[in-house]
């Protein structure tokens, strides 16, 4: 019986040049969504309280999720922004 796989004959003469194999893959990471990340604007008191329980939060913009990343890290939400920039200044006397 013969074998079914050709012989191969080695290299006659080994590469010696100095060309250079340049890989031009390219990488996509989808981080769970990074691409539509913002930092939202929330009551300091609500993230505090959800970092130490665990729920949710919910953003002027009415997003909700648990806070784990520095929102330095992210552009601003222009829908927080835009809600945030309509409210009125000053504050009530009850403190809302």
């Amino acid at each position: 019986m013969s074998d079914p796989t050709p012989t191969l004959a080695p290299l006659e003469t080994p590469a010696l040049g100095t060309d250079t194999l340049v890989d031009e893959r390219t990488q996509e990471f989808t981080d769970d969504g990074d691409h539509d990340r913002f930092a939202h604007y929330v009551r300091k008191e609500k993230v505090l309280e959800s970092a130490m329980t665990g729920e949710p939060v919910i953003a002027l913009c009415g997003k909700v999720w648990v806070p784990g990343r520095d929102p330095n890290k992210f552009p601003i939400c222009p829908d927080c922004k835009a809600i945030y920039d309509g409210l009125p200044t000053g504050g009530g006397s009850d403190g809302d």
